[in-house]
């Protein structure tokens, strides 16, 4: 069973801004609730075929995996993967401006369960939308906040 979550949020920032940040690993660890630290294995700035390890707290477990980048498409979509562990999966920005000035941005995490974590897709999939919903409000918060600068 695959697990597909795909969430947006609006936010009053111009698209350049939201893609600038939220597509910089080095800035996941302040807007994703479980990602605890980054390392880079590749050496900056962020392209396809660059390899960044994350740090994470899931459901109790520290986990460590590395996604490589696949795609980059400034200020439009942005795609890294990973095929470590149990639970192989794809993560995904797409930006687009809004008739107000502001960004909508797009959060896709799909993968498909691998061994056991197949039992525990359907409790995956309701715990990444719950989590993907935080780091989105976090990302707005950061982004549209008076002393943001950019």
């Amino acid at each position: 069973m695959a697990v597909d979550v795909r969430m947006s949020i609006e936010i009053a920032r111009p698209r350049h801004q939201v893609a600038e940040y939220a597509a910089n690993p080095d800035n996941a660890a302040s807007w994703y609730d479980n990602i605890t630290g980054v390392e880079w294995e590749t050496t900056p700035p962020v392209e396809v075929g660059s390899k960044v390890a994350f740090v994470a707290a899931f459901r109790g477990r520290t986990l460590r995996y590395t996604y490589e980048v696949e795609l980059v498409i400034p200020d439009e979509r942005f795609v890294m993967g990973t095929g470590e562990g149990p639970f192989p999966m794809e993560t995904s920005y797409a930006w687009r401006d809004t008739p107000s000035g502001g960004t909508l941005m797009e959060l896709r995490n799909r993968g498909e369960p691998k061994g056991f974590s197949k039992l525990s897709a359907p409790l995956m999939r309701l715990a990444m939308r719950r989590a993907s919903t935080r780091d989105l409000r976090r990302l707005k918060e950061i982004l549209e906040a008076r002393d943001y600068v950019r």
